[in-house]
């Protein structure tokens, strides 16, 4: 198999461990050097280490009491890197229906996951994810 197929096996790996709400899988995908960087200026966007990895992801089933179930619509992957188009649905606890639309770029070493760059469309974020309350203009 190819290194782009196995990182593409490896991704495809995730999003099931994701959906499945099973967090220890997903952060076993990470290398101890490894990190997700959420795109944008919302209060979520940031960057992530892998020591905060388990917590960060753990919030997500705590916001999406019935998970947040992750399509993903393709893949393409060159050396170490592979591209994600993905979409997203699920039930925030306010009770808002939450479905965005990601482009993800995951960037592999050695089989491991070493960044993971989250894009989506900030302001759904803003509007479900953070009851519309936006970080001060400038700041992150």
């Amino acid at each position: 198999m190819s290194k782009e197929q196995t990182n593409k096996t490896i991704v495809t790996q995730f999003f099931d461990a994701l959906n499945a709400g099973d967090v220890n899988s997903v952060v076993n995908t990470y290398s101890p050097d490894g990190s997700v960087h959420t795109m944008g200026n919302t209060l979520i966007s940031g960057e992530a280490g892998y020591s905060e990895l388990h917590d960060a992801i753990g919030k997500i089933f705590t916001v999406f009491p019935d998970g947040l179930r992750f399509t993903v619509h393709g893949m393409v992957a060159e050396g170490e890197k592979v591209a994600v188009e993905a979409s997203s649905q699920g039930e925030h606890v306010s009770g808002q229906s939450y479905e965005n639309d990601y482009h993800f770029l995951f960037e592999f070493s050695d089989g491991k996951l070493m960044k993971l760059k989250e894009y989506m469309d900030t302001e759904h974020v803003t509007d479900v994810l953070c009851s519309g309350m936006r970080p001060p203009f400038g700041g992150s």
